[in-house]
């Protein structure tokens, strides 16, 4: 069963707008939203794949209910608090309310040392198993879209509305990390990534134009060989 936040395909939520030259940010409070949230991943000791899966986990009605950064806000509130970093009463009062652990004190980042951090989140990893499949190759992706390592309800990032479809590899891109592993503290158990080709129609029916494709990046364990 998927998570509210794997919305595509579904009906009832309107076009997409797209708004030329809209700023990166709209206030500066968005800014220092993912400034803060990005951040908070060294003493907090996660990754980025569970800072996502901490966003897929807010309630239904507060998903549908919060703009995109206060999903961030309430995420990372969550997972501050389940780390023991804070407490919820500190997070009611918007305050402090006793000192933080020495430990904590010390992963601090310094605002000096917050230019010479590197941008994004690099997933590329040398090391990990031969791939399975090579460009031209026809590949079925699982179903249903489910984490991959055994974790109940964990993250994947399989898209619902591709699972269980037939496509084409594209191009192979190396071995990255497995966000199904990593968002759950199990490694990064990195394999390879492919793009990979699906028929418009068959994912959105007829309502899609006849010829175009979508491309999307996946796993090795999202894939199987398609036989017929």
């Amino acid at each position: 069963m998927s998570h509210i936040h794997d919305m595509g395909g579904r009906l009832g939520t309107g076009a997409v707008a797209p708004v030329a030259n809209e700023p990166v940010f709209k206030t500066d409070w968005h800014a220092r939203a993912m400034a803060v949230t990005v951040l908070a991943a060294r003493p907090g000791g996660w990754t980025i794949d569970a800072s996502r899966h901490a966003r897929e986990l807010l309630p239904p009605a507060d998903y549908m209910r919060l703009s995109y950064y206060e999903k961030w806000i309430a995420a990372l509130a969550n997972l501050l608090a389940a780390r023991g970093l804070v407490t919820t009463a500190e997070i009611d009062a918007g305050q402090s309310l006793a000192p933080a652990p020495t430990a904590e004190i010390a992963k601090r980042i310094a605002p000096a040392e917050v230019a010479q951090m590197p941008a994004g989140s690099p997933y590329v990893r040398g090391a990990g198993p031969a791939p399975l499949f090579a460009a031209a190759d026809r590949v079925r992706s699982l179903r249903p879209a489910m984490n991959r390592c055994g974790v109940a309800g964990g993250h994947t990032r399989l898209p619902a509305y591709a699972a269980g479809h037939v496509g084409r590899v594209v191009a192979q891109r190396g071995n990255h990390v497995f966000p199904d592993t990593n968002a759950h503290g199990l490694g990064e158990a990195p394999e390879p990534l492919y793009t990979v080709a699906f028929a418009a129609r068959d994912l959105w029916g007829t309502e899609a134009q006849a010829g175009d494709e979508v491309m999307i990046d996946l796993w090795q364990s999202y894939l199987e060989a398609a036989d017929d």
